[in-house]
């Protein structure tokens, strides 16, 4: 009498189904740590991210009323632009070709592509944090990159940094930047930078901009802030929340330009 095999239960074939792909897991778990690390993907990524923030920017003409950023620097420079996490991606329309500018970054592992990048578009880059809201120290080697900051606009260049802490509350600036102004004795620029064509992830704890080519922009900017040498906790404070809150009027209003709100 012939066997017949018996039809795999619909339990037997979801098991194949979730041990099929396993192997490509494991070894993309096995390669995933050491491409992360290797200085050559991170180098070859930093050029192919570099060339495509070349071709955002130049694909994406200002519109009315955005602001002009090349004048707002011979007008106040050095000075200090600040800009949020997650809408910075088109900082290289700061040329560092006609001013010297100095970008900072935070020390955290994300952030190493990102001054990788800015190097390629021919940036300066200081590591360091923001400075986190009622701390006396900027931690993670943040009071070493102020120092930093600090003999670079006494030698006459600008500084770019972003403004809000890296994974802490997006769109609030921290202390860093602040402190930076307060020893300079240079402005604060908040600049807003918008492209009518962008992806934003949602999941990301910033709201990250993808912004994307053939498209429009706005760059605006907001009123310098000073800060005195002399500033006190509360008037720290006080331009802390300064920055804030022009930043996001600003970043407001780029938006609202490409949008033709």
């Amino acid at each position: 009498m012939e066997n017949k095999a018996s039809a795999p239960s619909p339990a037997m074939t979801a098991n194949r189904k979730k041990t099929g792909p396993r192997p490509l897991k494991e070894l993309w778990r096995r390669i995933r740590k050491p491409l992360a690390k290797s200085r050559f993907v991170k180098q070859a990524l930093a050029t192919l991210m570099a060339g495509a923030i070349r071709l955002i920017d130049r694909t994406n003409p200002r519109v009315e009323g955005s602001h002009d950023l090349q004048a707002a620097i011979d007008a106040h420079s050095p000075a200090i632009a600040a800009l949020w996490h997650g809408q910075h991606i088109l900082g290289p329309a700061i040329n560092p070709r006609r001013h010297k500018i100095v970008a900072m970054f935070s020390r955290s592992a994300d952030a190493e592509l990102n001054a990788l990048v800015a190097e390629k578009l021919g940036f300066e880059t200081v590591r360091g944090s923001g400075g986190r809201k009622g701390e006396r120290d900027v931690r993670k080697g943040g009071a070493k990159a102020l120092i930093m900051l600090k003999k670079t606009i006494d030698r006459g260049c600008n500084v770019a940094m972003i403004a809000d802490i890296p994974h802490g509350t997006p769109r609030e600036a921290g202390l860093g930047i602040v402190t930076l102004a307060r020893i300079s004795g240079r402005p604060i620029v908040p600049v807003a930078i918008a492209t009518s064509r962008r992806k934003v992830l949602e999941r990301t704890w910033d709201k990250t901009t993808i912004n994307l080519p053939f498209g429009r922009s706005a760059v605006i900017l907001g009123e310098p802030i000073y800060v005195t040498s002399d500033a006190d906790e509360a008037t720290m404070e006080e331009k802390r929340r300064e920055v804030t809150n022009s930043l996001n009027e600003a970043t407001r209003q780029a938006y609202s330009l490409v949008d033709g709100q």
